[in-house]
């Protein structure tokens, strides 16, 4: 029996592959002569829905599938591999967009059934956390360190630096926390490990539970993901009765278990201390730091706070070694990135590269450029808070310290194109409304600064306007840069100052 794989990525869904999956389970009932399995995605959103067959030559995918072209790809030679035009692309792993990635993190999505523990060890799964639990706690902290992998949530904190202190710290409990709370706009790599390799995560909250000493862990994930937050509970449940998680992880005495949560549908929850709250049954609002959740985090004992990429990027480090990680990428940022890809780009999608290519090089190699009869004219990297990168910038590598240091933000790898047909002056407006709107609250610069901006820029757009709106835009965000608790209220005017500067006609009020 031959295998067909399709993608049950909710992106994947969305282009058609929920009505792929009717139509084949309708034809799968008739013939008899395959069998279809539900994978993650690859990431080349612009190809779904994607069908990939299991030939005895190997995979061969055919890409933008209708419901409609389903009975003739099979009556002529899907099955049996045969280059039918205009679907058929090959072996996926040769398709220019997936070629030249270097797949570490993301290396299961798309190949594997992603509800399957059995075809999850099968592609390597389980080799990390068994060599950890031969392991000293220590060295499993030691070879995070080596492998200088860094937070890949936004802030670029090195996680053995976190893991160690929580390892330090003398407490009864300990938990692990995956942050799932995605809601950068552009940004779906947690999303898509979540729905299509979720044992990977689960695999290495376990090993980071092994190394510091902790018994409790939690996915907390927004409440926009449905999808990822019923995959994440099936495969934790999955996982246990498979004896990876629980009492007596894998017969090593060792005890960890995992609860699923999902937020109330704020943003601010993807900052750590409001997302602790949020697991604690209070209002998600920010926490004055020091202290820090390493030492005093959830329910006040110490806490590891990583992002699901994170967390999913650890058993392939303690599997194959920190030195092989770190032997990838440039300066302090090592091993790869995923980055999103979206926005006005002929070929949008999730790429995974090693630290050091040039935003150029993924904006056009991977991304396509801009659509036909289209020019870009801005890139904006790192969420909603990113600054507005005009293309005399795009040369910077993809590097956390080198955005850094051009005054932009890599963040958590979330990077959206604007052509020539974007109004400028709405996209501002529509930033900070959207940083007023998901304000907290708790601190008054970013509560009242980011009002009071969104409401000097629909001013502006209504073509009202003052000769001062500029200059008040610049004290408002003075007052918020220095003196909001979080991120959110610090950088919100960061885009719309980049904006400003670049497109500065696009703000100027009307001749009276």
């Amino acid at each position: 029996m031959v295998d067909v794989f399709l993608s049950c990525d909710s992106a994947s869904r969305a282009a058609g592959s929920r009505q792929l999956e009717a139509v084949l389970r309708r034809e799968q009932a008739r013939r008899s002569d395959f069998g279809l399995t539900l994978t993650g995605s690859r990431g080349a959103f612009f190809m779904e829905p994607m069908l990939e067959v299991g030939t005895t030559a190997g995979r061969v995918a055919y890409g933008n599938v209708a419901v409609a072209d389903v009975p003739f790809l099979l009556s002529a030679g899907m099955l049996e591999g045969k280059p039918i035009a205009p679907f058929y692309l090959g072996d996926p792993e040769q398709i220019p967009f997936l070629k030249g990635q270097t797949r570490v993190t993301f290396a299961r999505c798309g190949r594997i059934a992603c509800d399957s523990p059995l075809a999850y060890e099968k592609d390597g799964g389980l080799a990390g956390l068994r060599a950890a639990l031969q392991r000293a706690p220590q060295d499993v902290i030691d070879e995070v360190q080596r492998s200088q992998l860094r937070g890949r949530g936004g802030a670029a904190f090195p996680t053995g630096v976190k893991w160690q202190t929580v390892a330090a710290c003398a407490a009864d409990q300990k938990y692990i926390v995956a942050n799932g709370d995605e809601g950068d706009p552009g940004t779906y790599a947690d999303r898509m490990l979540m729905e299509g390799d979720p044992f990977a995560v689960l695999e290495g909250m376990a090993i980071a539970a092994w190394a510091v000493g902790a018994s409790q862990g939690f996915v907390y994930i927004r409440a926009e993901y449905p999808r990822a937050a019923a995959a994440m509970r099936t495969a934790a449940e999955k996982a246990r009765q498979a004896g990876w998680l629980g009492r007596d992880i894998l017969s090593s005495g060792f005890g960890f278990d995992v609860e699923v949560r999902q937020g109330g549908g704020t943003y601010v929850c993807g900052e750590e201390t409001a997302l602790l709250e949020s697991l604690e049954g209070k209002r998600g609002i920010v926490r004055a730091k020091p202290p820090y959740p390493a030492t005093c985090g959830l329910f006040g004992k110490p806490t590891i706070v990583n992002n699901i990429t994170t967390l999913a990027t650890i058993p392939a480090i303690i599997g194959r070694g920190g030195d092989w990680y770190a032997s990838m990428g440039t300066g302090r940022s090592r091993g790869a990135m995923a980055l999103q890809l979206a926005g006005a780009l002929a070929t949008p999608g999730l790429v995974e590269v090693p630290f050091g290519i040039t935003l150029r090089q993924v904006i056009q190699e991977y991304g396509g450029g801009a659509r036909p009869g289209r020019k870009l004219i801005a890139v904006q990297a790192g969420g909603p808070l990113g600054d507005l990168l005009g293309e005399d910038r795009w040369d910077i590598p993809i590097d956390f310290d080198a955005f850094a240091a051009a005054g932009g933000m890599l963040g958590h790898g979330g990077i959206v194109a604007y052509d020539d047909q974007t109004d400028i002056a709405a996209l501002a407006y529509r930033l900070m409304e959207f940083c007023a709107h998901e304000s907290c609250g708790k601190c008054a610069p970013c509560r009242m600064g980011a009002q009071r901006s969104a409401e000097i820029l629909a001013s502006m757009r209504l073509g009202n306007g003052m000769l001062d709106d500029e200059q008040a835009l610049d004290d408002v965000a003075f007052a918020m840069r220095g003196a909001s608790l979080c991120a959110l209220g610090g950088m919100a005017p960061t885009p719309v100052l980049s904006a400003m500067k670049l497109f500065p006609e696009a703000f100027r009020p009307p001749t009276r």
